[in-house]
């Protein structure tokens, strides 16, 4: 926060300009590079959301997901229905919606 500023005002503030707030209870963050990975431990993190601003793609994973087992017969259907050649781009369909074929297939053709 910036010092010396009341936080309510900050707040009405930030409503007033239709900029939305709000705290994530996170134990550490981890920023990928190319290079190297940065870690922060016991961050505290505020999610921003300011009327159409797009700060970055925000997705959210449950972290007692169970990991889905995709096969190469579920990869090389997704790709043949889909018409895509890239494996790794079917494959990664397929685990983002947890091994549904239909919805990966869908998702690739941009249904």
């Amino acid at each position: 926060m910036m010092p010396n500023v009341d936080p309510r005002q900050l707040k009405k503030l930030m409503d007033s300009m239709g900029i939305k707030s709000s705290e994530i209870r996170a134990g550490r963050v981890v920023i990928e590079g190319e290079e190297m990975d940065i870690v922060i431990e016991n961050p505290q993190v505020t999610r921003i959301d300011a009327k159409g601003n797009v700060s970055g793609e925000v997705r959210e994973v449950e972290k007692n997901a169970a990991k889905v087992e995709i096969g190469e017969d579920d990869v090389k259907l997704v790709m043949q229905q889909a018409g895509v050649s890239d494996e790794s781009l079917a494959r990664s369909a397929l685990e983002e919606t947890n091994g549904d074929i239909a919805e990966a297939i869908l998702k690739l053709k941009g249904g």
